[in-house]
């Protein structure tokens, strides 16, 4: 096959969530198919390094810089004229991007592409002509019901205009994303739960589940010595979900768990942290920042910790803490969509008081957290390798409706 990905960032080398999936799916296609991205990429120091690293595997690689707004008050300009359109600000923000559009179009007339696969509903915002006798099948990846995201963040938003904005914007997402799902030819989910929501709102829309994954290679379990009483949060922190569960957790978890450990330590990693997070620093508490490679960090902790309150799809912090071999406290939405089960895989745990209770048996019991760690493993060989899921995504294309065989 050949195959085109439109995406809003290079896959490779990943360092955030969104990355890891497009590394995992693009990297296990390219085994065995033709693969070109067509992408947004971030001017920072990190530029170069990633169209390096996207060579490595995929043929043509076509980049045009900074999809997002670097500027803060341009984007809050921007998201307040939103509030006079009919589409939402992540629509808008794609769509001014006419040299993206320029660049689409002429991948899709020179090339005979079988698939165009694009990230994200945002990038839909793009034109194609679809249903031409012998051209490429058209698929949307979802790694969240975006809508649905907005509209549980919506209700978070604290202040009167950022409230009322939370709550337009996502109508026109919710309008934008079923207008999407009757476009493409399939949409891939990676939970059931996304699923489930999809089909309700666009009854017949031709679907499949296709995970969030692990490199078990890359992410192997480790037998190492962790670090007394560590805690690691890992995932991109300029992500609004992950910004309130490091604030909440903070807060509300870490004080109940320094009341019987003093010397507990929580360390967040990931890139964007804004000052909210990085005000709340001591007493334990440190901001890492942006690593090349977060495995060293997942082996020092004692545990990891997903107190997310906000969020879709499927967590692939989760899914690499568990590959690492290490116990997992989640909340019961941040496990959301993976098939893990609560004092088998990892703990759950909702309330404060309950998930400080949690993380203490594991901080206390070294062979609970062995057996959750090393179940947690077999579950992500038998189930979330990268490997398995691209089969599932091979499968998914050969199934719809114009596929060219």
């Amino acid at each position: 096959m050949k195959i085109l990905f439109v995406t809003p960032f290079l896959p490779s080398p990943p360092r955030f969530g969104g990355q890891r999936r497009l590394d995992g799916l693009m990297r296990g296609l390219a085994e065995k198919h033709e693969v070109d991205v067509l992408s947004f990429n971030r001017t920072d120091e990190w530029e170069h390094s990633s169209i390096a690293a996207t060579k490595k595997y995929c043929g043509e690689v076509v980049t045009h810089s900074n999809l997002d707004l670097m500027d803060t008050r341009e984007k809050r300009t921007m998201q307040l004229r939103s509030l006079a359109s009919l589409h939402s600000f992540e629509h808008l923000l794609a769509a001014r991007r006419a040299d993206f559009q320029r660049s689409l179009d002429g991948m899709l007339a020179r090339t005979r592409y079988d698939v165009v696969q694009f990230e994200f509903v945002w990038m839909t915002a793009f034109r194609f002509e679809q249903g031409r006798v012998g051209g490429p099948i058209f698929v949307l990846d979802e790694h969240n019901v975006e809508y649905d995201l907005l509209k549980r963040t919506a209700g978070t938003a604290a202040g009167l205009t950022r409230h009322v904005y939370n709550a337009l914007n996502w109508r026109k997402l919710e309008r934008e994303e079923h207008a999407a799902w009757r476009r493409f030819d399939g949409v891939t989910v990676t939970s059931r739960r996304d699923e489930e929501v999809l089909l309700k709102d666009v009854p017949g829309t031709r679907t499949a589940v296709v995970p969030n994954g692990v490199d078990l290679t890359e992410f192997s379990a480790t037998l190492g010595e962790s670090q007394t009483d560590s805690l690691l949060f890992f995932g991109a922190i300029n992500y609004f979900p992950n910004q309130e569960a490091v604030t909440h957790f903070i807060d509300h978890v870490f004080p109940l768990i320094r009341q019987k450990r003093p010397q507990a330590k929580f360390r967040i990693v990931g890139p964007g942290a804004p000052e909210s997070v990085l005000a709340r620093q001591g007493n334990g508490v440190e901001v890492v920042g942006m690593v090349d490679e977060v495995g060293p960090y997942i082996e020092q902790a004692s545990a990891v910790v997903v107190p997310l309150r906000i969020g879709g799809g499927t967590r692939l912090k989760i899914v690499e803490a568990l590959a690492k071999g290490k116990p997992v406290i989640s909340t019961r939405l941040g496990a959301e969509g993976l098939d893990v089960v609560h004092d088998e895989h990892l703990l759950l745990a909702d309330e404060p008081a309950d998930f400080a209770a949690q993380v203490e048996r594991v901080l206390s019991d070294k062979d609970l957290a062995a057996r959750l760690g090393a179940s947690g493993r077999r579950l992500m060989e038998d189930r979330y390798s990268w490997r398995s899921i691209v089969v599932g995504m091979e499968r998914f294309y050969e199934s719809l409706p114009g596929f060219r065989r």
